[in-house]
């Protein structure tokens, strides 16, 4: 019997579970710019805190969805400057491969930002988002 339980996307084949690894690039953020690695499952990496940010992508994983997915093309997203704080993250989660950007030039992308916060860290510019 497997020890994986259904749903959960982090469950790999015969009851392990994958490692999760993700490189974020961070720029123009006027105070943390760099690269950062996190691991999850086991939980390391050198993001401000791991298990923080595997605690929060593991929240939002669903078998059904892509998680780092960009925000549809179609969105109508108001036109709030967040500030010119800039992320690349790659790697693997929940067995998928992970190549997203993001950025925090509108509200639909604010909002993402902020989806992510634990791994993306803060925005230098709290009161524009």
């Amino acid at each position: 019997m497997s020890g994986s339980a259904p749903g959960n996307a982090s469950a790999g084949i015969q009851g392990r579970t994958p490692e999760d690894r993700l490189t974020v690039v961070i720029f123009d953020s006027g105070r943390h710019d760099g690269r950062y690695e996190l691991r999850c499952h086991p939980t390391f990496g050198t993001v401000p805190d791991p298990q923080g940010a595997c605690d929060q992508l593991d929240g939002q994983t669903r078998w059904d969805r892509d998680l780092f997915a960009p925000v549809p093309a179609d969105a109508q997203c108001t036109m709030i400057y967040g500030g010119p704080e800039r992320a690349h993250v790659s790697g693997t989660w929940a067995g998928r491969p992970v190549d997203t950007d993001f950025s925090r030039v509108n509200g639909c992308e604010m909002a993402r930002w902020n989806r992510f916060s634990r791994l993306l860290g803060e925005p230098a510019h709290p009161s524009e988002g």
